[in-house]
């Protein structure tokens, strides 16, 4: 039987690459990988369901499965973890200095639902008690007019969400006085050029997400796998041959990361940078799996549900396909 053609749209991270590159096979299938960048991944995947399997925001996903128009079977290989205090951007002279401060204040974020400000926004109302009905949120493109919601979004009670002016952008509003604060997972123009008005709510990045994992033990999931249900029904055996294969592609991205004969990575003190990593977060920092993966997926859930995103809580059961549960071992 020939080999079943599929399509994987993910980004080019160093633990997809071995797929990317052939030396790891997905069984059974003749893979045509297409390296883009999220936003467009999820604006294909989520609209038009272009591609067979997708990387997809973990909450749209969650939207989707609670909704009941899932087009695609999640796979537990997270291959977009990020700790989200870096995304918490102010503007200067705005008087925000601790999370207290953004009480009352407009927030712009480029969609309510994506999965980094849905975190952002569980941490501030489970770590510092600040709800999201007590700030004022403007949504929109960030350096680009007319962005809006990738799924469609139904009023939230209680919640001041509207959308910018149709030719302005987050940037040029927080630049122009006009936001407060911005919330968001690609880092702003402005703050990588350096720009005066703008800095981070947490200045000291790395020692506030340490300490967040330390007490939470939560390093948040940003972007799971999907298979297009249409193709399971076909090929049961799809997503165990799928998630095997990206389970194999971190493991070859991982022992690169404890190579020091040629740094695989251009990173000058990279072994130190992982040892010091692995003490903080154990081993297999970078994990995946339901199982192993729990507390983030029930946090997850709860924020999105709490955050007025979910008319009802999903059952882990819902998301994944339930043969990469338990993964056979010799």
């Amino acid at each position: 039987m020939p080999d079943v053609p599929i399509t994987i749209a993910c980004g080019n991270y160093d633990r997809t690459r071995a797929i990317r590159d052939g030396r790891v096979t997905v069984e059974g299938c003749a893979v045509t990988y297409l390296p883009l960048y999220p936003e467009e991944i999820f604006h294909r995947a989520f609209k038009f369901q272009e591609f067979d399997v997708s990387e997809l925001s973990f909450s749209s996903h969650m939207r989707t499965v609670s909704s009941g128009t899932a087009a695609y079977v999640g796979v537990p290989a997270f291959v977009s973890r990020v700790f989200r205090h870096s995304g918490i951007y102010i503007r200067n002279g705005a008087g925000i200095r601790t999370p207290d401060d953004l009480r009352g204040k407009r927030i712009g974020l480029p969609e309510y639902q994506i999965t980094a400000v849905v975190w952002m926004r569980g941490m501030l109302q489970h770590e510092y008690g600040v709800k999201p009905s007590e700030i004022h949120w403007r949504s929109g493109g960030q350096e680009q007019p007319g962005r809006h919601e990738r799924t469609p979004l139904k009023p939230i009670p209680g919640l001041d969400l509207q959308p910018i002016p149709h030719d302005k952008t987050l940037v040029g509003m927080l630049r122009d006085g006009e936001l407060d604060a911005l919330f968001t997972a690609r880092a702003p123009s402005s703050f990588l050029a350096g720009e005066s008005h703008i800095g981070r709510l947490f200045p000291e990045t790395r020692a506030a997400e340490l300490a967040y994992y330390k007490k939470t033990s939560l390093f948040p999931i940003m972007h799971l796998i999907g298979i297009r249900k249409t193709l399971v029904e076909q090929y049961p055996w799809l997503p165990v041959s799928v998630y095997k294969a990206f389970c194999e592609a971190k493991a070859l991205a991982m022992a690169d990361l404890t190579d020091v004969n040629a740094l695989m990575v251009t990173l000058p003190f990279l072994e130190a940078e992982t040892k010091e990593t692995m003490a903080a977060m154990g081993a297999d920092f970078w994990r995946y799996g339901v199982h192993e993966s729990m507390r983030e997926i029930e946090a997850l859930s709860q924020y999105a549900y709490e955050q007025g995103l979910l008319d009802r809580k999903v059952a882990v059961e819902e998301l994944f396909a339930g043969s990469t549960f338990d993964i056979s071992k010799i």
